[in-house]
């Protein structure tokens, strides 16, 4: 089991990861060791429930193709251990941006009081600026 939230939870057979060989310069290292991930899930077949599937497909991220597969690469670390902590930690982090809902806002009016401080401090502010005019002799 994956644990993204104390709600969601994912089986371990709906991410696949793939070792390749990363990207870029880095000697020879580079050129023989899998050191990057494929990290691959599908969103159609996953254990989510419907409304959180529905959310992830409808984020316009472009890692998502149109089968409805999310692909996340890693290849920022040196070894394959990191890179896929570090692929797991993109996914759950993608997944709980995608799936969290804001509060609706409450509709309020501010108090009576509150009114009357605002309009006592902006009398106040006003009495300060005519202070400020010139002064006859």
């Amino acid at each position: 089991m994956i644990f993204i939230s104390n709600s969601i939870s994912l089986n371990d057979i709906d991410v696949e990861i793939s070792a390749i060989r990363a990207q870029g310069a880095g000697g020879q290292n580079v050129n023989k060791v899998s050191s990057a991930i494929h990290l691959r899930f599908d969103i159609h077949a996953s254990s989510l429930s419907d409304i959180n599937k529905q959310r992830l497909l409808e984020s316009k991220d472009s890692r998502i193709t149109k089968e409805g597969v999310l692909i996340i690469k890693a290849q920022q670390f040196r070894t394959q251990e990191r890179n896929k902590i570090d692929a797991f930690e993109r996914l759950q982090s993608f997944i709980i941006q995608a799936t969290y809902v804001n509060k609706t806002r409450k509709p309020t009016k501010p108090s009576r009081n509150a009114k009357r401080k605002r309009v006592d401090q902006k009398t106040q502010r006003g009495k300060t600026k005519a202070l400020r005019g010139k002064v006859d002799f």
